[in-house]
Protein backbone atom coordinates (compact mmCIF):
# COMPACT_ATOMS: atom_id res chain seq x y z
CA UNK A 1 0.00 0.00 0.00
CA UNK A 2 3.00 2.33 1.00
CA UNK A 3 4.55 1.61 -2.33
CA UNK A 4 1.04 2.25 -4.63
CA UNK A 5 0.59 5.36 -2.42
CA UNK A 6 4.15 6.30 -3.51
CA UNK A 7 4.23 6.28 -7.16
CA UNK A 8 1.01 7.73 -7.12
CA UNK A 9 2.23 10.42 -5.84
CA UNK A 10 5.18 10.86 -7.77
CA UNK A 11 3.38 10.20 -11.21
CA UNK A 12 1.02 12.88 -10.27
CA UNK A 13 3.69 15.22 -9.06
CA UNK A 14 3.92 16.31 -13.11
CA UNK A 15 0.43 17.23 -12.81
CA UNK A 16 0.69 19.04 -9.65
CA UNK A 17 3.68 21.06 -10.94
CA UNK A 18 1.44 21.82 -13.95
CA UNK A 19 -1.71 22.40 -12.05
CA UNK A 20 0.38 24.70 -9.71
CA UNK A 21 1.83 26.89 -13.05
CA UNK A 22 -1.99 26.99 -14.55
CA UNK A 23 -3.56 28.17 -11.19
CA UNK A 24 -1.31 31.19 -12.13
CA UNK A 25 -2.07 31.12 -15.92
CA UNK A 26 -6.20 30.75 -15.25
CA UNK A 27 -6.90 34.79 -14.44
CA UNK A 28 -5.30 35.80 -17.40
CA UNK A 29 -6.26 33.11 -20.15
CA UNK A 30 -9.80 34.62 -19.05
CA UNK A 31 -8.54 37.80 -19.28
CA UNK A 32 -7.41 37.20 -22.99
CA UNK A 33 -11.02 36.06 -23.73
CA UNK A 34 -12.37 38.88 -21.49
CA UNK A 35 -10.64 41.41 -23.75
CA UNK A 36 -12.40 40.21 -26.88
CA UNK A 37 -15.54 41.67 -25.19
CA UNK A 38 -14.09 45.36 -24.39
CA UNK A 39 -13.89 48.35 -27.37
CA UNK A 40 -10.24 47.89 -29.02
CA UNK A 41 -8.53 49.31 -31.72
CA UNK A 42 -9.24 48.41 -35.29
CA UNK A 43 -6.47 45.88 -36.02
CA UNK A 44 -3.77 46.84 -37.98
CA UNK A 45 -4.45 44.94 -41.52
CA UNK A 46 -8.43 46.13 -40.83
CA UNK A 47 -8.91 48.72 -43.89
CA UNK A 48 -6.05 47.07 -45.99
CA UNK A 49 -5.68 43.35 -47.43
CA UNK A 50 -2.02 42.63 -47.54
CA UNK A 51 0.24 40.16 -50.17
CA UNK A 52 0.17 37.15 -47.71
CA UNK A 53 3.07 34.63 -48.53
CA UNK A 54 2.55 31.66 -47.13
CA UNK A 55 5.50 29.19 -47.42
CA UNK A 56 5.14 25.00 -47.38
CA UNK A 57 8.78 23.28 -47.03
CA UNK A 58 8.15 19.61 -47.74
CA UNK A 59 10.11 16.37 -47.52
CA UNK A 60 8.79 13.37 -48.13
CA UNK A 61 5.03 14.63 -47.26
CA UNK A 62 2.93 12.68 -49.78
CA UNK A 63 0.18 11.21 -47.78
CA UNK A 64 -0.90 14.52 -46.78
CA UNK A 65 0.72 17.65 -49.26
CA UNK A 66 -2.43 17.53 -51.58
CA UNK A 67 -4.85 18.23 -48.82
CA UNK A 68 -2.96 20.72 -47.09
CA UNK A 69 -2.39 22.77 -50.46
CA UNK A 70 -6.24 22.71 -51.80
CA UNK A 71 -7.28 23.82 -47.96
CA UNK A 72 -5.03 26.60 -48.40
CA UNK A 73 -6.05 27.51 -51.83
CA UNK A 74 -9.78 27.60 -50.84
CA UNK A 75 -9.27 30.10 -47.87
CA UNK A 76 -11.26 33.46 -48.54
CA UNK A 77 -8.80 36.05 -48.04
CA UNK A 78 -7.80 36.63 -52.15
CA UNK A 79 -4.40 38.33 -51.91
CA UNK A 80 -2.13 35.14 -51.48
CA UNK A 81 0.60 33.48 -52.70
CA UNK A 82 1.34 29.88 -52.12
CA UNK A 83 5.51 28.70 -52.16
CA UNK A 84 5.65 25.34 -52.22
CA UNK A 85 9.57 24.16 -51.33
CA UNK A 86 10.62 20.42 -52.43
CA UNK A 87 13.77 19.61 -49.78
CA UNK A 88 14.74 16.78 -52.01
CA UNK A 89 11.70 13.99 -50.84
CA UNK A 90 12.27 10.63 -52.53
CA UNK A 91 8.56 9.98 -52.63
CA UNK A 92 5.85 11.61 -54.49
CA UNK A 93 6.12 15.16 -53.03
CA UNK A 94 7.40 16.87 -55.78
CA UNK A 95 5.15 15.33 -58.30
CA UNK A 96 2.13 16.61 -56.36
CA UNK A 97 3.37 19.74 -56.29
CA UNK A 98 3.79 20.04 -59.82
CA UNK A 99 0.14 19.82 -60.35
CA UNK A 100 -0.60 22.97 -58.89
CA UNK A 101 2.75 24.71 -60.75
CA UNK A 102 -0.19 26.46 -63.36
CA UNK A 103 -1.77 27.92 -60.41
CA UNK A 104 -1.39 31.65 -60.63
CA UNK A 105 -0.43 31.70 -57.03
CA UNK A 106 1.34 28.83 -56.31
CA UNK A 107 5.22 28.57 -56.91
CA UNK A 108 6.83 25.41 -56.65
CA UNK A 109 10.87 25.75 -55.85
CA UNK A 110 12.92 22.27 -55.68
CA UNK A 111 15.74 22.00 -53.84
CA UNK A 112 18.58 18.98 -52.50
CA UNK A 113 18.05 18.47 -48.70
CA UNK A 114 18.91 20.67 -46.64
CA UNK A 115 16.57 20.39 -43.79
CA UNK A 116 13.57 22.59 -42.60
CA UNK A 117 15.17 25.45 -41.60
CA UNK A 118 16.89 25.66 -45.07
CA UNK A 119 13.75 25.24 -46.70
CA UNK A 120 12.20 27.44 -44.86
CA UNK A 121 14.55 30.17 -46.09
CA UNK A 122 14.57 29.45 -49.47
CA UNK A 123 10.73 30.09 -49.69
CA UNK A 124 11.07 33.26 -47.74
CA UNK A 125 13.57 34.49 -50.22
CA UNK A 126 11.37 33.74 -53.23
CA UNK A 127 8.25 35.40 -51.00
CA UNK A 128 7.08 38.93 -51.88
CA UNK A 129 3.97 40.03 -49.28
CA UNK A 130 4.19 41.77 -46.60
CA UNK A 131 3.04 38.99 -43.97
CA UNK A 132 4.75 35.51 -44.45
CA UNK A 133 3.05 32.52 -42.85
CA UNK A 134 5.12 29.52 -42.62
CA UNK A 135 3.32 26.21 -42.34
CA UNK A 136 3.66 22.92 -42.12
CA UNK A 137 2.78 20.38 -44.94
CA UNK A 138 0.41 18.44 -42.83
CA UNK A 139 -1.50 21.38 -41.47
CA UNK A 140 -5.00 21.87 -43.41
CA UNK A 141 -6.77 25.63 -42.90
CA UNK A 142 -10.21 26.49 -42.52
CA UNK A 143 -11.51 28.92 -44.89
CA UNK A 144 -11.07 31.89 -42.29
CA UNK A 145 -7.44 30.52 -41.08
CA UNK A 146 -6.14 33.38 -43.06
CA UNK A 147 -7.87 36.15 -42.20
CA UNK A 148 -7.70 35.48 -38.38
CA UNK A 149 -4.56 35.26 -38.05
CA UNK A 150 -4.24 38.87 -39.18
CA UNK A 151 -6.36 39.68 -36.66
CA UNK A 152 -3.64 39.53 -34.25
CA UNK A 153 -2.04 42.51 -35.91
CA UNK A 154 -2.88 44.61 -33.68
CA UNK A 155 -0.92 47.04 -33.97
CA UNK A 156 3.00 47.55 -35.35
CA UNK A 157 4.07 46.74 -32.19
CA UNK A 158 2.92 42.99 -33.31
CA UNK A 159 5.96 41.51 -34.64
CA UNK A 160 4.91 37.70 -34.86
CA UNK A 161 1.09 35.58 -34.68
CA UNK A 162 0.95 32.12 -33.53
CA UNK A 163 -2.28 30.61 -34.44
CA UNK A 164 -3.82 27.11 -32.64
CA UNK A 165 -3.53 24.41 -33.75
CA UNK A 166 -5.42 20.87 -33.22
CA UNK A 167 -5.00 16.74 -34.38
CA UNK A 168 -6.75 15.71 -37.03
CA UNK A 169 -6.33 12.25 -36.39
CA UNK A 170 -8.17 10.86 -33.93
CA UNK A 171 -8.23 7.20 -34.44
CA UNK A 172 -5.96 6.38 -31.53
CA UNK A 173 -6.46 6.30 -27.89
CA UNK A 174 -3.04 8.55 -28.72
CA UNK A 175 -4.09 10.62 -30.36
CA UNK A 176 -7.02 11.57 -28.25
CA UNK A 177 -5.16 12.40 -25.61
CA UNK A 178 -2.73 14.43 -27.56
CA UNK A 179 -5.81 15.99 -28.72
CA UNK A 180 -6.84 17.09 -25.11
CA UNK A 181 -3.49 18.40 -24.00
CA UNK A 182 -3.04 20.40 -26.85
CA UNK A 183 -5.80 22.15 -25.22
CA UNK A 184 -4.50 22.79 -22.50
CA UNK A 185 -0.74 23.32 -23.15
CA UNK A 186 -1.44 25.61 -26.64
CA UNK A 187 -5.04 26.99 -25.81
CA UNK A 188 -4.93 27.79 -22.63
CA UNK A 189 -1.89 28.51 -21.88
CA UNK A 190 -1.14 30.59 -24.64
CA UNK A 191 -3.47 33.02 -24.43
CA UNK A 192 -2.27 33.41 -21.16
CA UNK A 193 1.38 34.19 -22.15
CA UNK A 194 0.03 36.21 -25.10
CA UNK A 195 -1.65 39.12 -22.54
CA UNK A 196 2.16 39.27 -20.64
CA UNK A 197 3.73 39.14 -23.87
CA UNK A 198 5.89 36.25 -22.66
CA UNK A 199 5.02 33.74 -25.43
CA UNK A 200 7.78 31.85 -26.29
CA UNK A 201 7.19 30.35 -29.57
CA UNK A 202 5.44 30.82 -33.02
CA UNK A 203 4.44 27.49 -33.98
CA UNK A 204 6.20 25.87 -37.12
CA UNK A 205 1.84 24.96 -37.51
CA UNK A 206 0.72 27.99 -38.74
CA UNK A 207 2.98 31.57 -37.93
CA UNK A 208 2.53 34.79 -39.66
CA UNK A 209 5.44 37.09 -39.16
CA UNK A 210 5.13 40.67 -40.63
CA UNK A 211 8.47 41.64 -43.02
CA UNK A 212 9.59 44.37 -41.30
CA UNK A 213 9.74 42.21 -37.91
CA UNK A 214 11.90 39.33 -40.11
CA UNK A 215 14.04 41.54 -41.97
CA UNK A 216 15.00 42.74 -38.06
CA UNK A 217 15.36 39.48 -36.60
CA UNK A 218 16.70 37.82 -39.16
CA UNK A 219 15.87 33.98 -41.14
CA UNK A 220 15.56 30.70 -39.64
CA UNK A 221 18.88 29.73 -37.85
CA UNK A 222 20.12 26.37 -40.26
CA UNK A 223 21.06 23.94 -37.78
CA UNK A 224 19.36 24.77 -35.12
CA UNK A 225 16.66 22.00 -34.86
CA UNK A 226 14.32 24.15 -32.86
CA UNK A 227 13.71 26.93 -35.82
CA UNK A 228 10.72 27.94 -34.90
CA UNK A 229 11.03 28.50 -31.20
CA UNK A 230 14.32 30.05 -31.90
CA UNK A 231 13.39 32.84 -34.35
CA UNK A 232 10.59 33.91 -31.79
CA UNK A 233 13.16 34.53 -29.33
CA UNK A 234 14.72 36.90 -32.17
CA UNK A 235 11.39 38.30 -32.40
CA UNK A 236 11.23 38.93 -28.61
CA UNK A 237 14.71 40.35 -28.91
CA UNK A 238 14.10 43.03 -31.70
CA UNK A 239 11.45 44.24 -29.65
CA UNK A 240 8.43 43.33 -31.04
CA UNK A 241 5.12 41.51 -29.28
CA UNK A 242 3.76 38.16 -29.81
CA UNK A 243 0.51 37.18 -29.56
CA UNK A 244 -1.88 34.19 -29.84
CA UNK A 245 -4.91 33.98 -32.10
CA UNK A 246 -6.65 30.81 -30.69
CA UNK A 247 -9.64 31.24 -33.64
CA UNK A 248 -6.50 31.18 -36.50
CA UNK A 249 -6.73 27.54 -36.45
CA UNK A 250 -5.17 24.07 -38.38
CA UNK A 251 -5.42 20.98 -37.94
CA UNK A 252 -2.49 18.78 -38.07
CA UNK A 253 -1.54 15.57 -37.13
CA UNK A 254 -0.17 13.77 -34.00
CA UNK A 255 2.04 11.32 -34.02
CA UNK A 256 0.35 7.81 -33.88
CA UNK A 257 2.94 5.72 -31.99
CA UNK A 258 4.92 5.44 -29.14
CA UNK A 259 8.50 5.84 -31.07
CA UNK A 260 7.13 8.78 -32.99
CA UNK A 261 6.13 10.54 -30.03
CA UNK A 262 9.72 10.25 -28.40
CA UNK A 263 11.14 11.40 -31.17
CA UNK A 264 9.23 13.98 -31.77
CA UNK A 265 9.27 15.36 -27.74
CA UNK A 266 13.36 14.67 -27.73
CA UNK A 267 13.41 16.84 -31.17
CA UNK A 268 11.25 19.68 -29.10
CA UNK A 269 12.75 19.80 -25.72
CA UNK A 270 16.79 19.53 -27.78
CA UNK A 271 15.58 22.52 -29.04
CA UNK A 272 14.68 24.40 -26.40
CA UNK A 273 18.41 23.54 -24.53
CA UNK A 274 19.69 24.50 -27.86
CA UNK A 275 17.33 27.93 -27.69
CA UNK A 276 18.38 28.70 -24.38
CA UNK A 277 22.71 28.38 -24.69
CA UNK A 278 22.39 30.62 -27.32
CA UNK A 279 20.10 33.55 -26.16
CA UNK A 280 21.09 32.95 -22.36
CA UNK A 281 21.99 36.53 -22.43
CA UNK A 282 18.36 37.48 -22.36
CA UNK A 283 18.04 36.24 -19.14
CA UNK A 284 17.09 38.68 -16.24
CA UNK A 285 17.80 41.64 -18.67
CA UNK A 286 14.77 44.37 -17.91
CA UNK A 287 15.69 45.85 -21.35
CA UNK A 288 13.79 42.46 -22.97
CA UNK A 289 10.63 42.92 -20.85
CA UNK A 290 9.23 40.91 -19.03
CA UNK A 291 9.96 37.90 -20.99
CA UNK A 292 13.68 37.92 -20.08
CA UNK A 293 12.27 36.58 -16.58
CA UNK A 294 9.83 34.26 -17.85
CA UNK A 295 12.23 32.21 -20.19
CA UNK A 296 14.63 31.00 -17.60
CA UNK A 297 11.91 29.97 -15.65
CA UNK A 298 10.59 27.85 -18.15
CA UNK A 299 13.55 26.34 -19.22
CA UNK A 300 14.18 25.42 -15.59
CA UNK A 301 10.05 23.66 -15.57
CA UNK A 302 10.76 22.23 -19.05
CA UNK A 303 13.61 20.80 -19.11
CA UNK A 304 15.30 20.10 -15.54
CA UNK A 305 12.07 19.84 -13.04
CA UNK A 306 11.69 16.70 -14.96
CA UNK A 307 14.77 15.32 -13.80
CA UNK A 308 14.37 16.37 -10.28
CA UNK A 309 11.28 13.99 -10.94
CA UNK A 310 12.68 11.38 -11.96
CA UNK A 311 15.07 10.82 -9.45
CA UNK A 312 12.47 11.37 -6.73
CA UNK A 313 10.46 8.96 -8.87
CA UNK A 314 13.26 6.43 -8.28
CA UNK A 315 14.19 7.41 -4.83
CA UNK A 316 10.36 7.35 -3.32
CA UNK A 317 10.09 3.09 -3.68
CA UNK A 318 12.68 2.42 -2.17
CA UNK A 319 11.72 4.31 0.83
CA UNK A 320 8.57 2.97 0.66
CA UNK A 321 10.18 -0.67 0.84
CA UNK A 322 12.26 0.35 3.36
CA UNK A 323 9.62 2.03 5.58
CA UNK A 324 10.98 5.43 5.76
CA UNK A 325 8.86 7.35 3.47
CA UNK A 326 9.10 11.61 4.24
CA UNK A 327 5.61 11.46 4.22
CA UNK A 328 2.38 9.42 5.68
CA UNK A 329 0.72 7.16 3.01
CA UNK A 330 -2.69 9.69 3.27
CA UNK A 331 -0.70 12.75 2.86
CA UNK A 332 1.23 10.88 -0.47
CA UNK A 333 -2.20 9.52 -1.42
CA UNK A 334 -4.12 13.56 -1.08
CA UNK A 335 -0.86 14.67 -3.35
CA UNK A 336 -1.37 12.70 -6.01
CA UNK A 337 -5.38 13.40 -5.84
CA UNK A 338 -4.91 17.06 -5.85
CA UNK A 339 -1.96 17.06 -8.63
CA UNK A 340 -4.75 14.97 -10.97
CA UNK A 341 -7.66 16.76 -9.78
CA UNK A 342 -6.40 20.46 -10.50
CA UNK A 343 -4.92 19.48 -14.03
CA UNK A 344 -8.44 18.22 -14.96
CA UNK A 345 -9.68 20.82 -13.50
CA UNK A 346 -7.76 23.36 -16.30
CA UNK A 347 -8.60 20.58 -18.75
CA UNK A 348 -12.25 21.40 -18.49
CA UNK A 349 -11.33 25.14 -18.59
CA UNK A 350 -9.21 24.79 -21.77
CA UNK A 351 -12.20 22.76 -23.11
CA UNK A 352 -14.80 25.50 -22.39
CA UNK A 353 -12.27 28.52 -23.91
CA UNK A 354 -11.43 26.83 -27.07
CA UNK A 355 -15.51 25.83 -27.35
CA UNK A 356 -14.01 22.21 -28.10
CA UNK A 357 -17.04 20.74 -26.90
CA UNK A 358 -16.77 17.70 -29.11
CA UNK A 359 -13.77 16.52 -27.85
CA UNK A 360 -15.35 15.93 -24.20
CA UNK A 361 -15.90 13.00 -25.44
CA UNK A 362 -12.29 11.86 -25.09
CA UNK A 363 -12.00 12.41 -21.42
CA UNK A 364 -11.76 8.52 -20.90
CA UNK A 365 -8.42 8.93 -21.58
CA UNK A 366 -7.12 11.48 -19.04
CA UNK A 367 -5.75 8.76 -16.43
CA UNK A 368 -2.88 8.12 -19.25
CA UNK A 369 -1.70 11.80 -18.77
CA UNK A 370 -0.27 10.40 -15.52
CA UNK A 371 2.03 7.47 -17.47
CA UNK A 372 2.32 10.54 -20.22
CA UNK A 373 3.69 12.78 -17.69
CA UNK A 374 6.45 10.18 -16.83
CA UNK A 375 7.49 9.67 -20.60
CA UNK A 376 8.13 13.46 -20.47
CA UNK A 377 10.52 13.09 -17.70
CA UNK A 378 12.29 10.39 -19.68
CA UNK A 379 12.02 12.70 -22.59
CA UNK A 380 13.63 15.56 -20.49
CA UNK A 381 16.76 13.44 -19.53
CA UNK A 382 17.50 11.64 -22.65
CA UNK A 383 17.19 15.10 -24.72
CA UNK A 384 19.94 16.61 -22.10
CA UNK A 385 22.01 13.39 -22.87
CA UNK A 386 21.71 13.64 -26.22
CA UNK A 387 23.02 17.93 -25.72
CA UNK A 388 25.35 16.71 -23.46
CA UNK A 389 27.17 14.40 -25.64
CA UNK A 390 27.12 16.75 -28.67
CA UNK A 391 25.05 14.36 -30.69
CA UNK A 392 23.62 15.45 -34.18
CA UNK A 393 20.26 17.57 -34.17
CA UNK A 394 18.31 15.51 -36.98
CA UNK A 395 14.46 16.89 -37.55
CA UNK A 396 13.32 13.30 -37.28
CA UNK A 397 10.10 13.93 -38.94
CA UNK A 398 6.82 11.78 -38.30
CA UNK A 399 5.44 9.48 -40.98
CA UNK A 400 2.63 10.65 -42.36
CA UNK A 401 -0.55 8.64 -41.87
CA UNK A 402 -3.25 10.91 -43.87
CA UNK A 403 -5.91 10.37 -41.68
CA UNK A 404 -8.52 13.07 -41.27
CA UNK A 405 -11.23 12.42 -38.28
CA UNK A 406 -12.01 15.85 -38.21
CA UNK A 407 -14.39 17.26 -41.15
Amino acid sequence: MELFAALFAISSLMLYHVGLLTLFYHPLALWYEARRLLPRRQPLYWRRQPLVSIVVPAYNEGPVLDRCIRSILACAYPFKELILVDDGSTDDTLTIMRRYERHPRVKVIARPNGGKASALNTGLRRAQGEVLFFVDADGLFREDTIDAMLAGFEDTRVGAVCGNDAPVNLDRTQTRLLCLLSHVGTGFVRRALSVINCLPIVSGNIGAFRREALEQAGPFREGCIGEDLELTWRIHRAGYRVVFQPRALVYAESPSTVPGLWKQRVRWARGLLQTAWLHRDMFFRPRYGPIAFFLPLNVVSMAFFPLVQLGILALLPLLALAGALPLRVDLLALIGWLGLGVACFTLIVALILDRAWRDLRFLYVVPLWIPYSIFLCLVAGRALFLELRRREARWNKLQRTGVVSRR
